[in-house]
């Protein structure tokens, strides 16, 4: 397989995720936030691609989530939310042994991180933290093509909405943080576009996401459903959280 065919369009869309309504339930509370903060909430977005991730980052979330703003519980739980998409699209992927090569290792490396992103957030939020969410990547983990285009639709939405996520920290050990890991993602955005055959950087400026837009966007793939789902070849998704 050609890894390097031009897959600037990718063909999924990153929606429809929020079948257990966690998400939701993240958004409601920012939204009852924004009435507080003259709206702010709703102007800008939140971060999909990780608030934090090992290290110094970890250290940076190590209070417990009591000691945390309402705001920024909520915060962290709409990332958390998302970096448990992120994190079981990857190990999954990697379980399914369809990848090979460069994108065997991009899946591998990334996975890890995203997993390390998940362990961060949990720890930061204690017995607050929501619950992982059964997947269903619908085939996308079982081939190597369609993994490509998932990954890249993940990624590039990913740095944009984690771009609008730091004016609503109220931490600034949260907001160090969510800045120590931004490049990490960027880099993952711009590897899997590399590996695609896309340009890494398209644009001068990338445009943040709105948390409407990354809702009504994760709200359209089904990725994430009610109930264990199984593969279409008929095993188990790997990832449990």
């Amino acid at each position: 397989m050609n890894t390097h065919e031009n897959t600037s369009t990718p063909a999924f869309t990153l929606a429809e995720v929020d079948r257990d309504g966690a998400i939701a339930e993240a958004m409601d509370t920012l939204e009852r936030f924004a009435d507080s903060r003259a709206g702010f909430l709703r102007k800008t977005a939140l971060a999909v691609g990780g608030v934090v991730g090992g290290g110094a980052a970890l250290g940076a979330l190590a209070a417990p989530a009591g000691a945390a703003t309402a705001g920024d519980v909520a915060i962290l739980n709409y990332a958390l939310t998302l970096e448990y998409l992120e994190a079981a699209f990857y190990t999954e992927a990697v379980r399914m042994g369809a990848l090979s090569g460069d994108v065997r290792k991009f899946a591998g490396i990334v996975g890890s991180h995203e997993r390390a992103h998940v362990a961060a957030l949990k720890k930061a939020l204690g017995s607050a933290a929501v619950k992982t969410p059964w997947f269903d990547f619908k085939g996308t983990t079982e081939n190597e093509a369609a993994f490509r285009k998932t990954a890249q639709v993940l990624e590039d939405t990913g740095v944009m909405a984690y771009a609008g996520q730091a004016p609503l920290v109220d931490s600034d050990q949260v907001l160090g943080a969510a800045l120590a890991i931004h490049t990490v993602e960027a880099r993952h955005a711009s590897w899997i576009r590399h590996l695609n055959g896309a340009s890494p950087a398209p644009v001068a400026f990338d445009k943040p996401k709105s948390m409407q837009q990354v809702l009504a966007a994760v709200t359209a793939t089904g990725f994430i459903t009610k109930a264990p789902a199984t593969t279409s070849s008929g095993g188990s998704p790997s990832f449990t959280g």
